[in-house]
């Protein structure tokens, strides 16, 4: 088939390489002309997508990085993966309204249209049918077929790729599934179908909801903890013996990503729209982890003032700008709050990532440094925010004369390092 995908980020980009792997023809549609320029060459910024994969599928024709409308001509299949920011507490739709409305304007009759974008139950019939159907002149269901498959990357995972990870599948009446389906299927390795769209929507937010409240959950027993002088990670470790009834989740600086900061509020939106009550453990969780980067600079603080050291003036070594591990997605990152706060106490900041190649953005004064022996002792303090595996942890401890671990790596390694 002639498929179109619509966004080439992290979600977009992957989907767009598999199928073209699998046989289809593919036009990667972005609206970035810098990233749309790098992929034409083979040179891939999501390292999920390594340039061993790219370039042959760039060389071969199979697949077409464009900025170019025309190029979205004469499509059978249609794939929506933009972003679906929030805005001061209302998701915006705008990315998804445009990308249909791109895709209106070449739709053919035996057509389908794919959302994969996370949103609220409802958008795929309430909002994306019409909009096609307006700028197409065809009827949803009559003319052309629609569906939704929520998306499933996890970054950096090197079990469950998109191969081997099931695919929701769905579809707004039953040839619409079927024509869903059938596409996946030579994507992946298995599929599940869902009885309508609103099925798959709220199974994605359902999804980022679970580890949203539980990492809250997690989070805030960590506070009690450390008050209460319990070791939460030891606690941790006691529970996660048990072989039934319970899923571990550890604490940390803070959530990031698009996933779990934003994703949760699109059902608490929806709730509080739909039916006029409150997500009440949506909410709480939202409270809970956005405050986690306070927490951090608390103890931060704490740590400080024992070693006779106000944060005021002294130089906060931030490692690890991702918001996870070995991957280069800061997203959201706790990072960017943490600096923020410590800039306002006086501190001077400087942060420290292997893989994140951009400068994590934030109004905030801050330097960016590399990881060495040198700026580990000359550093009052360094926050262990992420946990890559290539950082050298032997020459941190030996340096650093005080290190917050957010990540419980250096677990016991020495009486300069606190744990979260």
């Amino acid at each position: 088939m002639r498929v179109v995908v619509t966004g080439q980020g992290y979600v977009g980009l992957p989907r767009a390489v598999r199928a073209a792997e699998a046989g289809h023809r593919v036009i990667g549609y972005d609206i970035d002309p810098i990233r749309v320029g790098r992929l034409a060459r083979g040179d891939s910024y999501v390292e999920d997508i390594p340039a061993g994969r790219l370039l042959p599928i760039v060389e071969n024709g199979s697949y077409l990085p464009t900025t170019d409308l025309a190029d979205l001509a004469a499509f059978d299949l249609g794939v929506i993966t933009v972003p679906t920011p929030l805005r001061d507490g209302i998701p915006d739709l705008s990315y998804i309204e445009a990308a249909g409305g791109m895709l209106a304007a070449h739709l053919r009759p035996g057509s389908t249209v794919v959302l994969e974008s996370t949103t609220y139950p409802g958008t795929t019939e309430e909002l994306l049918a019409p909009l096609l159907e307006k700028g197409s002149g065809l009827t949803a269901g009559r003319d052309f077929h629609l569906g939704y498959s929520p998306e499933r990357i996890d970054p950096g995972n090197p079990v469950w790729r998109l191969q081997n990870t099931p695919k929701i599948v769905s579809g707004i009446d039953r040839d619409s599934l079927h024509a869903v389906d059938s596409f996946y299927r030579t994507l992946v390795e298995h599929t599940v179908p869902t009885p309508t769209c609103k099925e798959a929507e709220l199974a994605k937010l359902l999804e980022n909801t679970f580890r949203h409240v539980n990492i809250a959950l997690v989070n805030e027993l960590a506070i009690f903890a450390h008050e209460l002088g319990i070791d939460i990670w030891e606690t941790l470790d006691a529970a996660a013996t048990k072989p039934f009834g319970f899923m571990r989740f550890d604490p940390g600086p803070g959530v990031g990503g698009h996933c779990l900061p934003i994703d949760p509020s699109f059902l608490s939106w929806r709730v509080e729209r739909a039916l006029g009550q409150s997500a009440r453990f949506v909410e709480l969780a939202n409270d809970v982890n956005s405050h986690m980067p306070d927490y951090v600079v608390r103890r931060l603080t704490e740590g400080l003032n024992q070693r006779r050291r106000p944060v005021n003036g002294s130089r906060v070594l931030l490692l690890g700008l991702a918001y996870k591990a070995n991957t280069a997605d800061a997203r959201e990152a706790p990072a960017t709050r943490i600096a923020e706060l410590l800039h306002g106490l006086g501190a001077e900041v400087r942060g420290a990532d292997p893989h994140v190649a951009e400068d994590i953005r934030t109004d905030t004064p801050w330097t960016r440094v590399d990881t060495t022996a040198h700026e580990f002792a000359e550093s009052d303090a360094v926050v262990l925010l992420t946990d890559h595996a290539e950082m050298d942890y032997a020459t941190l401890i030996q340096h650093a004369p005080y290190v917050l671990d957010c990540r419980n790596r250096l677990s016991g390694a020495s009486e300069n390092v606190d744990a979260l």
